[in-house]
């Protein structure tokens, strides 16, 4: 898919984005990238897989670093932004896109650690480094977003759940970022075609994600997804802070977004 920001847009910006050394992350980082912004691509753990989208982004004539984090670490999402300033300077946008809950392995409470817990650490953490103007952009999914009304399927509802108590704590923010002069935006979308939550969604629940695309009518694919997300590092803030990407057919507003 090409690029949506122009080149040239983002020279002299400095972007973090969370989770990027595959899927809607990692196209995002090299969108930032290819419209002129330094970006940090953080991983957990599968150090290679970042090194090669850096590697990538320096062969388009981007600058990118991997920066790995554990972000349910305090310590190692302090050092992640103190890493990201000392490489490139005050960062101008950070993309919280970094999320999961349907691993094995990983404890009872890990969904609520990761997608609400390490969501408020790392906009704690990121915040004595950003820049004047900065803008924050959380990703979620509508099945997340609108679970307080919404009912989703029974295998992602931990995840959804987990996802939404993370917006919530992130607009209860929404004054103190406000005060700082950082924006704040949510990017919502459906289930998002060749992403890892599809794939164990799939295999928790075959036929699931072709019920789900039957019921929308489409759904984006990881590239398609990931534009709108960089779109939204650059575009208006809607005055609900919420960004909504494809169908919302089915779904039912909560009274409080």
């Amino acid at each position: 898919m090409t690029n949506p920001l122009a080149p040239g847009s983002l020279d002299g910006r400095v972007a973090v984005v969370t989770g990027s050394s595959r899927g809607i992350g990692a196209d995002t980082a090299r969108y930032l990238a290819d419209a002129g912004a330094a970006v940090v691509v953080n991983y957990r753990s599968k150090a290679p897989r970042a090194e090669k989208i850096v590697a990538e982004i320096a062969a388009a004539g981007g600058r990118a670093i991997a920066v790995g984090a554990d972000l349910t670490d305090a310590d190692s999402v302090a050092a992640l932004f103190a890493t990201a300033e000392a490489e490139f300077g005050p960062v101008d946008l950070l993309v919280l896109n970094a999320s999961g809950g349907m691993e094995s392995g990983m404890g009872e409470d890990y969904a609520m650690r990761l997608n609400r817990d390490a969501q408020v650490n790392v906009v704690d953490r990121a915040l004595p480094h950003l820049a004047e103007g900065a803008r924050i952009v959380f990703v979620t999914s509508h099945q997340a977003h609108f679970i307080r009304t919404t009912p989703t399927m029974p295998e992602y509802e931990p995840v959804a759940l987990s996802k939404r108590a993370g917006e919530d704590a992130l607009r209860e923010k929404l004054p103190e970022l406000e005060a700082s002069g950082v924006g704040f935006v949510v990017v919502s979308g459906d289930m998002i075609e060749g992403t890892i939550t599809a794939t164990l969604l799939e295999r928790a629940n075959p036929g699931a994600i072709a019920a789900r695309k039957q019921d929308a009518g489409r759904l984006y694919n990881v590239s398609e997804f990931a534009a709108e997300v960089a779109l939204a590092a650059v575009e208006p803030i809607p005055a609900d802070h919420t960004r909504y990407v494809g169908d919302v057919t089915g779904f039912t507003p909560a009274s409080l977004d």
